[in-house]
């Protein structure tokens, strides 16, 4: 919503005065919008009725900025008082969107417009809107998570792997290992019984993946029935080795569908990095998928341990 801010100081009172006063304030109650003011001498706030309604307060409640403020989630509230410090200091608006608690517990994100109003040179005031955006930040998470996830199996996509890991300049946080699966017999499974049969499958292995592996930074499915584990530093090369191993087991568990039993494994591989804050990604990468590719050579269903971020040294 674009505001056109006027620089003389805004009457803003509660309701009351002309029946068109009260119409606009309704109107814009009904569209989570409302006006406010504050006094810089005193700090006392005026507001129309839809921000009472914003924070769930009755509309003849007593207002105080501090226990308006203490409403506010810890890091909104300590960007809200940043901004508004330095809107008066240098007498210019300033816009954010904050996540407050009103008082019936419910988290409520708005969109806080504000600007200043000046004595000669002394601000005197600020004013401005505030709006009900929870709607709009629930429609933009899901088109997040929707543009982030894979559509079968909820995990991360290529795409956020690529984008998180590979072509990360920084890592996203300390990383330990990548682990490498690739689903042994998966081709077999949708010749035999069909692709639903192998979407059930790709489920499972999924739902599995994230609960053997439910410390990793991200687990992702990279491929048609390729995965990828981003594992955090703390586990010793044999621990690591032996979860994997215990965790290809669960993964050739049978998967019972529509009154069959289908028979899958994994073949895994594992790259770690010397430093968990500094490594090349594409190196590790490389490393993960040599020993991923040792491990089918061998006769799958096993895995296999890269040396520390040397691509094709597989042991």
């Amino acid at each position: 919503m674009k505001v056109e801010w006027i620089r003389q100081a805004p009457q803003i009172g509660m309701l009351g005065g002309s029946r068109s006063e009260n119409l606009l304030d309704r109107a814009t109650a009904l569209a989570g919008i409302g006006a406010w003011s504050c006094n810089l001498s005193d700090d006392s706030l005026s507001w129309t009725s839809g921000i009472y309604d914003l924070f769930g307060l009755p509309r003849s409640a007593r207002i105080d900025r501090r226990e308006i403020a203490s409403m506010y989630a810890e890091e909104s509230r300590i960007a809200m008082e940043c901004l508004r410090a330095d809107a008066i200091v240098r007498r210019r608006p300033f816009t954010m969107d904050a996540k407050i608690m009103r008082t019936d517990g419910a988290e409520r994100w708005m969109r806080l417009t504000a600007d200043i109003v000046c004595d000669g040179e002394r601000p005197v005031q600020l004013y401005g809107l505030k709006q009900d955006i929870t709607e709009e930040r629930a429609r933009l998470e899901t088109l997040r998570r929707m543009a982030e996830q894979d559509p079968l199996t909820g995990l991360a996509n290529r795409q956020i792997f690529q984008s998180r890991f590979l072509d990360c300049a920084a890592p996203m946080k300390p990383l330990g290992a990548l682990i490498l699966f690739d689903i042994d017999g998966f081709k077999l499974v949708n010749d035999r019984h069909g692709h639903a049969a192998g979407d059930a499958c790709l489920q499972s292995i999924a739902d599995r993946l994230c609960a053997g592996f439910n410390d990793a930074l991200m687990v992702a499915r990279i491929g048609g029935d390729e995965f990828a584990v981003l594992i955090p530093p703390g586990s010793p090369d044999r621990r690591l080795e032996l979860r994997v191993e215990r965790q290809l087991t669960r993964l050739s568990t049978a998967i019972h569908w529509r009154g069959d039993l289908l028979k899958v494994s994994a073949s895994a591989g594992i790259a770690e990095v010397r430093d968990p804050y500094a490594f090349d990604a594409e190196a590790l990468f490389a490393a993960a998928d040599a020993a991923l590719y040792a491990a089918k050579h061998a006769g799958r269903n096993r895995v296999r341990r890269a040396l520390p971020e040397v691509p094709h040294a597989c042991m």
